[in-house]
Parts: structure tokens; C-alpha cells; sequence
């Protein structure tokens, strides 16, 4: 709508500023002719009441001495008589400025005053100050309708007035055309909002469409056909999102519980091997008449108990991992408390640095603990083989949060493995069954805290725990 209005606009200044050089172009030709005609009249008028029969050319100065100016300061215009040859006869001057008075006409005048069907010549020239000049050639008709000179009416086109009047006439258009395109603006500006506040509406609802939950659909109760196709699309695609996202959550419980299961039962399956050889072997040994048998027996109860420990311990593992996160906030110290989780390791490359004497904050304290002897077994882990070992273990607040380091100069995590450390059973220990880390992950989370980690690959790895003081 602007870019029609600004356009019109443009045509019409040009179209109205072309007819007003022609109309004004037109008048000027129209005047400078009757002007003409009209001197031409009174020169003729002085020649027949002066001459009787016929007169000669030369007689024309003698006959038109007094009259020429006379009849030049009725009509305000410049009168230059030639002979039939071009030469000058009788001129007379109004104004100076339009003086275009020569001695001889060039021949192409005189030549095309003859060849003209209408005898008639209008030359146009411009000054140095850009006025533009009309000199009319014609010639001068005697009282026998034969040629006795010809006359050059010198014409200065004066368009002061036109240009007032076009200046005038496009400022009142301007003025026009400025409340037409601002209203033009204001009408897009209100039509824009209307067309594209059903649109924005579409687009706000797609960037909050999402898998993890569910979505609204949208109702318009007015818009056009175009837009209630596109709604009618996306709430269509909002159904099927939900029937797809219903899906993939039912195919990754089971799936989830069949790698489970399978986990469990590699687990279990270890100790019971070595159980099953064990009471095999005492089948097959077993003689009541042999004195060392309660030795023997005492043996094998002991290994019994060891599996079986082991079976627990691992039954302990899944059940934890498993079971969300129970809170039981209660406020503690925690530079205190996570010295009392390192008081069962008994590594002297284990040290402890706070950056303050006291850091309270609202956290379980079992929870608290499991976090820190997890990130350190996993660190005393990666030390194997490692010269030098250190495990250096801080803790310090900022803000509202409270940040605990573990970082130890072991193996390191490799790239390859980055991304999948904080996966269920993933582990690159040959023992283990890789639940520490994605419990740890589970419990921070339950926090809405936070478990990043840096890592060079046989130089250093950093573990950084971020959890809220409330």
C-alpha cells in the first residue's frame, strides 16, 4: 500500500509537471503568433495608407520610420525589418535584454522561408542564464499581396507566472499526498497486525511445542481460510506427537527394562558360578571320617557368605539406582561433612582443601555423602599404575550455591567416552557395574544442581558439583 502511494504520487508530479511545460509551451507559441499577426496587421495598414499603387523595398524605412516604434511599445515586443536579401532595414528595441537584432539573416532563414508551405520560421535558443528566446520570420505582405520584406519578431518567453503556479499547485499535491500516505501507513500498520496476529500466535505455540509434556491446541475464532488450514495442520501434528511421544515412552520402558534385567542377571549369574563349583567340590569331598573336615567346612562357609555378600551388594546397587532420590533436607555444614565422607579412605594421596571453615546449607546429609565417596572411589580407580597420584578434594560457595571439586591426576576420560559417562551401566573399569556416576548425576539433578566434568587424557580429571544452599 506505501509503495502504491509513494509511486502514484511520483507519476502524477510528473505527468502534472509535463502538462504544465506543454500548456505553458503552447501559449507562448499561440501569443508570439498573434503578437506577430498582429504587428504585421499595423505594418500593413501603415504601408497601404502611405502607398498609392505599388511601392519599392528600399521605400519600407521611409514609410515605417515613425509608425515601427510606435507599434513596438503598443505590442512591448522588438521589430526587425529585412529586405527580401536578409538585409537590415528598420529595427526598434523595447528591451535590451531581448535584443536579437543581426546586420543579415543567415541564407537557411531566407532559404527556408521560401520552401515552407506557410512561410514561416520560428527559431528557439537559450541564454546563459537559461531564458529561453522565440524569433518569428515571416514575411511582409505589400498592398498587392506580393513579398516587400521580411520581419523577425524577437520573443522572450517569460514563464514566471507557470512556475509559480506549478510550484503552488505541487505543494498543495504534496501536502495531499503526505496525509494520504501516512494514512496508507497506519492503515498497513493496523491490516499487518490483524493479518499476522493469528500468524504469531501459530509461531508462539510451535516454539513451545515439545515432546516432554503435553500441548495446547490452538482455537482461533476468527481468521481466514489460509490461517485456519495452517491451525487445523498443527493441532492434527500436535495429536500425532503425542501418540508418537505415548510410543516412544512405552518402547523405552521396555526397553529399559529388559536391559535391566539383562544386567541383573549377568550380575547375579558372577557369584552364583563360584557358589555352584564351591558346593559341587564339597559333594564330591566330603568324608566325615576326615579330620580336617570342619576346616573345610569353615571354608566353604566363608566363600558361601562372600557371594552371597556379593548378591546383596549388588541387589543394594540396582535398588539404589532405581529408586529416585529421597530428600531429607536438613541444614548442616558442609566443609564437615564431606570431611567425615572422606574418613573412610585411608589414602595418604587424599587431600582436603575448603576454602572456608563453615558453608551451612540445606542438604540430605546421606545423599551428601553418597556424592563425594562416589567421585572419589571413581577417582582412586583411575590412579592405577599412576606415579605420583594425588586426589585433591574442595569445597567453596558462591552465590547461592555450594561447589564441590574432585580432581585427581589419573587416566583421564578419553573423547570417545565423554559422552556416555554419566550413562547407566557404561564403565571402563573391569569391575563395577557403572551405576556411581548416573546415581550421582540422579541425586544433583533432584537438587536442580548441576555435574560437569574437564578432562585430559593421562593428565588430570576435574569433577564439579554445583548444588543450591536452599
Amino acid at each position: 500500500m506505501i509503495f502504491i502511494v509513494v509511486i502514484a504520487s511520483i507519476l502524477i508530479a510528473a505527468v502534472t509537471i509535463y502538462q504544465f511545460n506543454e500548456q505553458a509551451e503552447e501559449y507562448h507559441n499561440r501569443r508570439l503568433e498573434r503578437k506577430e499577426e498582429a504587428i504585421k496587421s499595423a505594418i500593413t495598414y501603415e504601408l497601404e495608407r502611405d502607398t498609392i499603387d505599388e511601392f519599392q523595398t528600399v521605400s519600407l524605412p521611409s514609410i515605417l520610420a515613425k509608425k515601427l516604434n510606435e507599434i513596438s511599445d503598443i505590442h512591448n515586443l522588438d521589430i526587425n525589418i529585412y529586405d527580401l536579401e536578409g538585409e537590415l532595414l528598420e529595427s526598434s528595441f523595447v528591451d535590451i535584454a531581448t535584443d536579437t537584432t543581426v546586420a543579415k539573416l543567415p541564407n537557411n532563414i531566407i532559404q527556408h522561408l521560401v520552401i515552407n508551405p506557410e512561410h514561416r520560421l520560428v527559431l528557439e535558443k537559450l541564454s546563459t542564464d537559461g531564458t529561453k528566446f522565440k524569433s518569428s520570420y515571416s514575411y511582409l505582405i505589400g498592398s498587392l499581396d506580393q513579398e516587400v520584406g521580411i520581419i523577425s519578431v524577437p520573443y522572450l518567453q517569460d514563464n514566471t507566472f507557470q512556475d509559480k503556479e506549478l510550484r503552488e499547485f505541487l505543494e498543495r499535491l504534496s501536502i495531499v499526498y503526505l496525509l494520504i500516505l501516512f494514512i496508507a501507513i497506519t492503515m498497513a500498520y493496523f491490516l499487518s497486525k490483524y493479518i499476522t496476529k493469528s500468524l504469531e500466535k501459530v509461531s508462539r505455540r510451535m516454539r513451545q511445542t515439545t515432546v516432554e509434556r503435553t500441548n495446547e491446541k490452538i482455537v482461533l475464532n476468527e481468521a481466514s481460510q489460509e490461517i485456519i488450514n495452517l491451525v487445523d495442520s498443527y493441532n492434527s501434528m500436535i495429536d500425532q506427537i503425542e501418540d508418537s511421544a505415548v510410543k516412544l515412552a512405552q518402547s523405552e520402558r521396555k526397553h529399559a527394562w529388559r536391559e535391566m534385567a539383562r544386567q541383573v542377571a549377568h550380575e547375579i549369574k558372577n557369584p552364583l558360578t563360584p557358589m555352584r563349583l564351591t558346593v559341587q567340590s564339597l559333594d564330591h569331598q566330603f568324608d566325615p571320617e576326615d579330620p580336617d573336615i570342619k576346616e573345610k567346612i569353615h571354608e566353604f562357609c566363608e566363600s558361601m557368605v562372600q557371594q552371597i555378600d556379593t548378591m546383596s551388594s549388588i541387589a543394594s546397587a540396582f535398588s539404589n539406582f532405581a529408586q529416585m532420590p529421597n530428600t531429607n533436607k536438613e541444614k548442616l555444614n558442609v566443609v564437615e561433612e564431606v570431611k567425615k565422607a572422606l574418613d573412610i579412605f585411608h589414602e595418604p594421596y587424599i587431600s582436603y582443601s575448603p576454602k572456608t571453615s563453615e558453608i551451612i546449607a540445606k542438604i540430605d546429609k546421606i545423599q551428601l555423602t553418597r556424592i563425594v565417596t562416589n567421585l572419589v572411589t571413581n577417582a582412586i580407580h583411575a590412579l592405577q599404575n599412576t606415579e605420583n597420584p594425588y586426589i585433591k578434594v574442595s569445597v567453596a560457595e558462591k552465590g547461592n550455591m555450594v561447589l564441590i571439586k574432585v580432581k585427581d591426576n589419573g587416566i583421564g576420560i578419553d573423547k570417545s567416552d565423554a559422552s556416555k559417562i554419566f550413562e547407566p551401566k557404561f564403565t571402563t573399569k573391569s569391575s563395577g557395574m557403572g551405576l556411581g556416576l548416573p546415581m550421582v548425576k540422579n541425586i544433583v539433578e533432584a537438587y536442580n544442581g548441576s555435574i560437569t566434568f574437564v578432562s585430559k587424557v593421562k593428565e588430570k580429571t576435574v569433577f564439579s558439583v554445583s548444588l543450591p544452599k536452599e
